[in-house]
């Protein structure tokens, strides 16, 4: 009677962990199709927009005409690659890199004359 038992247990485990399988590859399946994912997604996961922060950019603020950063001096789209954009206060402000808005968040009105300056030119 005791192997009986163990036997049977032995099969509920192989039988559960069959079940186990084909519904972890069931899902494994659904989260990789094409379909399930949003179209900015179709890179996989690793390329999905929606992960990454991206700045606050108002298409009706005043552009932002520096060619430099205002924080920094460095040229924009330069050795830092591509400038980060966002909008204070109606106006589109372009940093060399996203560690300066720590410092134009210290004294904004500082660099906003900056930008303004460079618009009036």
């Amino acid at each position: 009677m005791k192997k009986t038992t163990q036997c049977l247990l032995l099969a509920a485990c192989a039988f559960g962990l069959v079940a186990l399988s084909t519904k972890l590859t069931a899902a494994d399946d659904a989260t990789s199709s094409p379909s399930s994912m949003p179209a900015c997604c179709s890179g996989g996961m690793a390329g999905c927009s929606m992960m990454t922060p991206v700045a606050d950019t108002d298409t009706n603020a005043v552009p932002d005409l520096l060619k430099t950063c205002p924080v920094s001096g460095e040229k924009l789209n330069g050795d830092m690659g591509a400038p980060y954009v966002f909008v204070y206060k109606g106006q589109q402000i372009k940093l060399c890199c996203k560690s300066c808005k720590k410092d134009f968040e210290k004294n904004p009105d500082k660099y906003l004359k900056l930008i303004r300056a460079a618009d009036k030119k």
